[in-house]
Order: structure tokens, then sequence, then C-alpha cells
């Protein structure tokens, strides 16, 4: 007969085994912290963060998980953050840092005509082909490159000539917004977008650039009364996702290779098709709080005079970018035509 105390010893040996394998499961996890600015309930956060975060925690078996950080301060201190490894990796808006991201800004030009998608996919092609060896992400690894659909002016006040603007005090994110509000002879106010409903419930603005997503995401139909949207996109924004490069080295190699395989153009897509449905919510929202929406014609009398107002503007990016070693003009071409022949996912975001 088996004695009942080397029962218990064995039993006891079994327990303690089992504990030390999950420790060392836990410790040999790596946890991969994303610093973010915008709340819950904007699509990167909702959406996009979570989907890449699940695609990571798979094609590492597990190994690397991925934990996302709230209020970590203004968006253009998202890089810095990065770099100094206060995070991992982040997100930001390339125009609030001027100077230093020229180039992914070839994407916010006015009249691209296509939708956060297509214009996503085509900002990360060009990137990876013609803009990567320019060295703009120094100390820096990007993930993906990606754009919100295209802006719209959301105000308090209507818009039926660009006399309407002239002087009245908006907010834009820099950029290609800078460069529009300079041609509108408005009084522009910089402020990274979670400000916007603040700003404009007190008053200290009379409207906003944006895309048609911070109608719910930022709860921007409850302080805004007007929206102009016109026909080829009154402008596109740019925006990268990236990580700490020495985050990168010290993983195992199988790893590292498994970030990138769910990175790249599927993440650019997946980040560009997110904020295009927070587009199709923002108008649903915006019609439910009784918002008026004016959808400009082609032939509409602001669409042309906006037509002729942005004439030279994709010269003036060229130009722009003469220091960097590129030829503008080709990368401007391309980007166009891989954005109208994108053909987008069939895939649903539930289903990612």
């Amino acid at each position: 007969m088996i004695n009942m105390i080397s029962i218990k010893k064995i039993a006891s040996a079994g327990l303690l085994a089992t504990t030390l394998l999950a420790s060392f499961n836990a410790a040999a996890e790596t946890i991969l912290r994303v610093g973010t600015w915008l709340p819950p309930t904007d699509k990167q956060n909702e959406v996009v963060w979570p989907t890449w975060a699940k695609w990571v925690e798979e094609a590492t078996e597990g190994r690397v998980k991925v934990k996302l950080e709230y209020g970590m301060g203004h968006p253009k201190t998202m890089f810095q953050l990065v770099e100094d490894g206060i995070v991992d990796a982040s997100f930001s808006f390339h125009g609030y840092v001027p100077g230093r991201f020229k180039l992914p800004q070839i994407v916010e030009e006015p009249g691209l005509g296509v939708g956060a998608e297509a214009a996503s996919v085509a900002l990360w092609r060009v990137y990876d082909q013609y803009l990567r060896e320019a060295g703009e992400f120094e100390g820096l690894q990007v993930l993906a490159m990606f754009s919100h659909g295209p802006g719209t002016i959301q105000s308090n006040f209507p818009i039926h000539s660009l006399a309407d603007i002239e002087g009245k005090k908006i907010r834009v994110g820099g950029g290609v917004q800078s460069e529009l509000a300079e041609r509108m002879k408005l009084t522009p106010v910089g402020a990274p977008a979670t400000k916007a409903y603040e700003m404009l419930q007190q008053g200290v603005i009379d409207g906003i650039f944006m895309p048609m997503a911070q109608q719910k995401s930022l709860r921007l139909n409850e302080v805004t009364k007007h929206i102009t949207v016109f026909p080829a996109g009154m402008y596109m924004g740019s925006f990268s996702m990236f990580i700490s490069p020495y985050f990168m080295e010290d993983l195992d190699e199988r790893d590292r290779e498994a970030i990138l395989s769910v990175s790249g153009e599927k993440l650019s897509a997946l980040a560009g098709r997110a904020w295009e449905e927070g587009d199709r919510e923002g108008y649903a929202e915006a019609r439910k709080a009784g918002v008026e929406i004016n959808q400009l014609s082609p032939d509409s009398a602001l669409a042309k005079e906006f037509n002729q107002m942005i004439k030279g503007m994709d010269a003036k990016w060229v130009e722009s970018v003469s220091d960097r070693d590129v030829d503008a003009p080709a990368v401007m071409k391309a980007l166009r035509d891989i954005a109208h022949s994108y053909q987008p996912a069939q895939t649903t975001l539930a289903e990612e």
C-alpha cells in the first residue's frame, strides 16, 4: 500500500511544478505598452489597437501581449515618448510636429476623392517604396501609415461662400490644414482634437476642420450646428503608428517577424477601414442630433470657389520637400494612382 504521506508529497510536488510553470510562462510574456491620446470611444482605441493586439498575440503564440495606456498627453509628444522608452508604441498626426514629417503629408492634399481605407493603403505603399529611406522617422520603426476620412468644416454658422468663413476662429490641426486656413483668410487656432468639444462649447472657436467621425467619437454633434462637406474631399489626414526599435531589438527574432507580419499594409488598411466606419457613424449621429449637413455638389458655387482657391497647393508641397531626396511629383502620381485603383477589402471590422 502506498504511504499516504508519499501521495501528499507527490501531489504537493505536482502543484509546485504547475505553479512554477505558470510563473515562468507569465514571466516569459512580454508586455507591449501602447500610449494613446484619444478617448476609448475613438475607432483607433475601440477597434484598431485591440484588433492589432489580438493579431500580435496570435502571431507570437501569446509571448507578446499589448496593453493600451490612456491619457498620455498631447499627441505631438507621442513620437518622443516612444523614442525615450516611456511607452513602446503609439500613433500620432504628423501635422502636430511641423517640419519633421513633411513627406507623409502628401496624402493630405485636397481633392484625393477616396475614402480612408484607399488613402491609407496608398500612403503605406508610397512610404514603403519611396519615402522610407528619407529618414524622417529616425529613432522610430513605422508599423503603419493611415489617413482619416475627408475633412469637413464643422461650425456654429452656415457657410455659403468662402467670404462667410473669413476672420472666423477655426481650430486647425496643422499640416495642409494650415495652408487651407491661410488661403481662406480665417483665424486659425491650434489645439489637439481632444480640446475641440470644450473650445466649441465655450465659444472660444467658431468651428473646426475635422472628419465626420468626430461628430460621434468626440461628441461634436452636441456643439456644432452646421457641417460643410466638399465633393472630392477638403483634405485628408496623415498619421503613423510606430514602435521603439530598441523594444523590437530586445525581442526574439521570431516575435519581431511575427509583429511585422501583422503590421504594414494589413494594419494600415485596418486603420483606414475603421476610421471610414467612424465617418459613417458620425454622419448618423449628426443627423440624429439635427446638425445641418451641406453636402456640396461639384457644380455648386462654393465647390467651384474652393477648387479655384486650392490651385497651386500640389506644387507648394513639392517645393516644401525639395530638401528630401525623393522624386516628389512621381510619388504624388503613384499615391493617386494607387488610391484610385484600390479595391477595399470585403471583410467587416467584426470579422477581423
